[in-house]
């Protein structure tokens, strides 16, 4: 009796992992932005994202033209970008998570990860293990295609646009942006979002100072105000 009972249970763990690797590939499909899969979940070939292409192109060369460099590995290069979208209401209501996690899917075309509280806060009603947010780290082509469509689709849609404020730089060359709503996306379906929410944008920058991942950024076609790195930093 004892065997069929962890028999049984082994069954719906595995019935569950299957449900929630479909969950993941469908929402997948679903986002404008992802790229086909064959049956076991690997990307099939693809052609170059244009950014990538540009960057290899045209950015490489001027920086090293500007700057003065004579090896092309010592331009700054994009390693990542990390969306984070905070869901406090999460605590009262887990359905506000489900909602987040499928817009930031259908924004980034990967299946977001649950953040979770780290330690317990009784003044905000906050315990440890509680999730509070959701997070996608993209990298590769994912990640060129929607740093494409964030400066040519969505920035353009934000209202009263005057340009990104060049105070987002952490000093190591690593810039973050904030935006106050997800429906700047078109992914995004505006009679059925739940409530509007703000993420922030992490673009991760390897091998470049603030002065230097400016440029970057703005050869790549980010729409920066006319001002110095904040705090004067190199």
């Amino acid at each position: 009796m004892a065997e069929k009972t962890v028999d049984e249970k082994a069954k719906a763990k595995a019935a569950a992992q299957k449900k929630a690797g479909l969950e993941k590939q469908q929402a997948a499909k679903s986002a404008g932005p992802a790229f086909e899969v064959n049956a076991d979940g690997r990307e099939l070939p693809h052609p170059a994202p244009r950014l990538k292409a540009h960057y290899a192109d045209a950015v490489v060369p001027s920086l090293m033209e500007k700057h003065g460099l004579k090896n092309p590995h010592q331009v700054p290069r994009l390693k990542k970008v990390v969306v984070n979208i905070g869901v406090s209401e999460a605590r009262d209501n887990v359905q506000m998570l489900d909602h987040a996690r499928e817009e930031l899917a259908l924004i980034t075309g990967q299946w977001p990860q649950v953040r979770k509280a780290t330690k317990s806060i009784s003044n905000f009603k906050l315990r440890e293990g509680m999730p509070i947010g959701v997070r996608v780290t993209l990298r590769g082509d994912r990640m060129w295609e929607f740093v494409d469509r964030l400066i040519t689709v969505a920035i353009p849609r934000i209202r009263d646009f005057r340009g990104l404020e060049p105070k987002g730089f952490d000093g190591s060359g690593n810039f973050n942006l904030g935006l106050k709503e997800q429906l700047i996306f078109p992914e995004v379906d505006s009679e059925r979002v739940a409530k509007q929410r703000g993420m922030n944008i992490s673009f991760v920058i390897d091998g470049g100072k603030d002065a230097f991942s400016l440029d970057l950024l703005k050869e790549l076609g980010m729409p920066f105000k006319q001002a110095a790195v904040a705090g004067g930093r190199n």
